[in-house]
């Protein structure tokens, strides 16, 4: 199953108009272009450094953080106050990178922060191997105020969180958090099927808005959208495939 048309055409204009605006507006920041991107905008910073301050921030111990340049303050407070950080790789071609604080040397942090040092810093895990998350954070490109999100439209958010919920990592419950210019938040309904994920809180350089969910979270993987091309380019698809396929033979 797959998106209709109708809400790729709406999703693939918001996305677009939102991009254009940053620029217009003169707010964007590199990397560029910011098309095809999460984009990085004046004040990313400080919206990261406002979630630290949430209590959720604050609780977590282990906090699975989007690897886009947006978020990167944010991967290096969670690590610089000792929490570990869950990092998916790229388009999830080598899965999740794990993060630990305690085998990362204090001036190094910053560097482990980054996609490169992370590669440097953090280690592969399997899917045995990545411990229970306790906070999502997650970059947009536009977000709305009942908490319907869009990402640069490869699903990989979506796809992260569903991994995570069918391994059992995460549930209902746990929050997802987004940082955004306040430009990205839009008075505008937002198309939102079962593997979408909804954010429960938005932060920008100015607001903190708890949304009032009105929409579930994504279930678990949805096999029916997974088809063999996918299951080549993300091994970790295949990888609890054949978990799965273990089990039921037991069974």
């Amino acid at each position: 199953m797959v998106a209709s048309k109708g809400t790729r055409d709406l999703k693939a204009e918001i996305r677009a108009r939102i991009w254009r605006l940053l620029e217009e507006r003169g707010v964007s920041k590199p990397p560029k272009p910011i098309y095809g991107r999460i984009p990085n905008f004046d004040g990313a910073e400080l919206a990261c450094e406002r979630v630290s301050e949430l209590p959720e921030f604050r609780r977590a111990s282990v906090i699975k953080i989007n690897p886009d340049s947006p978020q990167m303050r944010s991967r290096y407070i969670a690590l610089l106050l000792g929490k570990i950080v869950i990092m998916p790789t790229p388009r999830l071609r080598e899965g999740f990178l794990i993060l630990d604080p305690r085998s990362i040397p204090r001036n190094r942090i910053s560097e482990a922060a980054t996609i490169r040092g992370s590669f440097i810093w953090g280690s592969k895990i399997s899917i045995k191997e990545i411990p229970k998350v306790d906070l999502l954070i997650v970059g947009s490109v536009a977000v709305n105020t009942k908490g319907a999100r869009i990402g640069k439209g490869g699903g990989y958010a979506d796809l992260e969180y569903s991994i995570l919920r069918e391994l059992g990592l995460v549930d209902e419950d746990t929050p997802v958090i987004t940082t955004v210019h306040d430009l990205q938040i839009i008075d505008q309904e937002i198309p939102m099927e079962k593997h979408d994920l909804p954010v429960d809180i938005i932060v920008t350089p100015m607001r903190i808005i708890r949304i009032e969910r009105a929409y579930r979270k994504p279930k678990g993987i949805y096999w029916d959208r997974i088809d063999r091309e996918k299951l080549k380019e993300i091994p970790i698809l295949a990888e609890i495939l054949r978990e799965r396929t273990e089990q039921k033979r037991k069974t």
